[in-house]
């Protein structure tokens, strides 16, 4: 699922003990929408520019864009994108305190400045896998931590169980576990709280196509037809924005309605569910023995309505190593206010100490 680009909206602030969730107070409505542009400045660091970026080659067509900030001698974090298909932005920079971190920012392959834009030829996890390792030796890096929500905590959760020696930390937001259960409940459960945005999704199909919308929309959204894909493509995205805030944010579906995200967004993530993001269900949690000594924060929004929090809850009972922060006024956004100010917490946390307790 994507990384949204929301601005906060109020602030909340909670602590824990490893394994127990700490639930982060909520505010008021009212409080939530005055504190708007004071969380904005307050939760995240400046906004900041790359001193150095390029293009990463593959053995294949794939060229991955990539992009550092902050302080070149600072800790390395490898920011991972959501979607997947979603992209970076520039926002995505400030959990970070520039002056104690490295920060690298990458375009997953098909996704944002990376091309060819929305290709899903050699698309795949264990593809994406790879081109993070790809990175972190041509950037010359040891260990990083690796920082991922949505989609990003599932790739970064794969990344990690695939080369534990190489990561020092993972903080993982709006977990996704990309189980069966979880590509239905976004698809089609989603109603239970969102009626009106899914029923939009499910209107673009024919009835009689309509009990699989997956396959319905995977097959339109890989069609060559600009007529056929692009349609389809703005429903999925559109759809995927308005249930991923607490309150309602037109700003944010307007942008994921854009011609580029929108087809991006949606085509790799139709072609990532219908393979079952090319790993066994259940993988993640089976392979939890790999990373068990690996310092991790899980941060979960209780209202988040594209990965519910009962896929954070079995991974953090799976882990209580793992600390594990539910963030009581906030939905899936990234940059909503409680979530936002928890990652920020929690980078300032392992600048300090190298752990999240």
């Amino acid at each position: 699922m994507s990384n949204t680009t929301l601005h906060p909206q109020g602030v909340g602030r909670g602590c824990t003990r490893k394994g127990q969730a700490a639930v982060v107070k909520p505010t008021s409505r009212q409080q939530l929408r005055s504190k708007d542009a004071k969380a904005s400045t307050t939760t995240l660091h400046p906004p900041i520019h790359p001193y150095a970026s390029g293009m990463l080659t593959t053995t294949g067509a794939h060229c991955i864009y990539w992009e550092t900030s902050g302080n070149p001698d600072g800790i390395p974090v490898l920011f991972v994108h959501g979607g997947p298909g979603s992209g970076t932005s520039p926002g995505q920079r400030r959990f970070f305190d520039p002056a104690r971190y490295r920060i690298i920012l990458f375009d997953q392959r098909g996704s944002g400045r990376s091309t060819p834009h929305g290709e899903l030829t050699d698309n795949t996890t264990p593809h994406l896998i790879a081109d993070m390792e790809a990175l972190r030796r041509e950037l010359g890096i040891e260990t990083w931590l690796v920082f991922g929500g949505s989609w990003g905590s599932t790739l970064a959760l794969a990344y990690a169980e695939a080369h534990p020696a190489h990561c020092r930390g993972l903080i993982l937001r709006g977990i996704f576990l990309c189980r069966k259960s979880e590509i239905d409940w976004f698809l089609d459960g989603i109603r239970a709280l969102f009626p009106e945005a899914q029923r939009q999704l499910a209107e673009h199909i024919p009835p009689n196509e309509r009990h699989d919308l997956l396959t319905a929309y995977h097959r339109r959204l890989v069609d060559p037809d600009p007529a056929v894909h692009q349609p389809a493509a703005y429903r999925w995205s559109t759809f995927e924005a308005s249930c991923s805030t607490l309150l309602p944010n037109p700003d944010l579906v307007s942008a994921f309605g854009s011609e580029k995200t929108a087809l991006s967004l949606s085509r790799i993530e139709a072609h990532y569910f219908v393979n079952n993001i090319f790993l066994p269900d259940n993988s993640l949690l089976d392979n939890l023995d790999r990373i068990r000594h690996i310092p991790a924060t899980i941060v979960q929004g209780r209202y988040d309505a594209v990965c519910p929090i009962v896929s954070a809850d079995e991974l953090a009972r799976a882990w209580p190593e793992a600390r594990y922060v539910v963030v009581a006024d906030s939905g899936h956004s990234a940059f909503e206010p409680g979530i936002a100010r928890e990652l920020v917490a929690a980078t300032a946390a392992f600048a300090l100490t190298g752990r999240f307790a």
